[in-house]
């Protein structure tokens, strides 16, 4: 597994990844056409190059062979707890379907965690669909715990899958899958 960050110059693969990952993932979490309008807003080529120029987002591809698996996202310098500076927020990690299950999340999540705690990031935090207890048993197994709650604000998303949790992993603390 290879955990490659994402420059420019990818802008097309890394639209094509972040589609194909989440759609495959979340198609039946949308009601009429927002699925499509989601990925426009979130993974449209515009939308990705801004993120890509902007120093606190980090696009990473999952890479299992020279083949892309997934990717992730990082918000750098995110507030959590009234603290900045020492916190990021994991804002995706998805996987094409034919990858789970084979210790490539792990693997990447490993890496993206050493990568903070050289940066002095204390704190990783995420948010997760509360019904999803495959990701959740995931990322309990990392070491995060749950700390709060909270309600996604989408238009057309499936109003029972709205809940989210949210999770925190203490870096600097034992036990990471770093």
């Amino acid at each position: 597994m290879t955990l490659k960050k994402a420059a420019l110059r990818d802008v097309k693969a890394l639209h094509q990844i972040c589609t194909d990952a989440y759609a495959m993932n979340f198609y039946h979490h949308w009601n009429e056409n927002g699925l499509d309008l989601y990925l426009e807003s979130e993974y449209g080529i515009e939308k990705l190059k801004a993120g890509l120029a902007n120093r606190n987002l980090g696009y990473y591809f999952i890479e299992c062979g020279k083949k892309p698996a997934g990717f992730v996202k990082i918000r750098y310098n995110a507030e959590f707890n009234g603290r900045q500076n020492k916190a990021a927020e994991l804002e995706k990690i998805y996987l094409l379907p034919e990858f789970m299950g084979k210790g490539l999340g792990k693997a990447a999540m490993g890496k993206i965690v050493e990568s903070l705690k050289k940066k002095g990031v204390c704190t990783l935090f995420l948010c997760v669909i509360d019904t999803n207890t495959n990701a959740i048993a995931f990322y309990t197994k990392l070491g995060f715990t749950i700390h709060g709650t909270t309600r996604l604000d989408l238009p057309y998303f499936k109003d029972e899958l709205k809940g989210m949790y949210c999770m925190m992993l203490e870096i600097d603390k034992p036990n990471h899958p770093g």
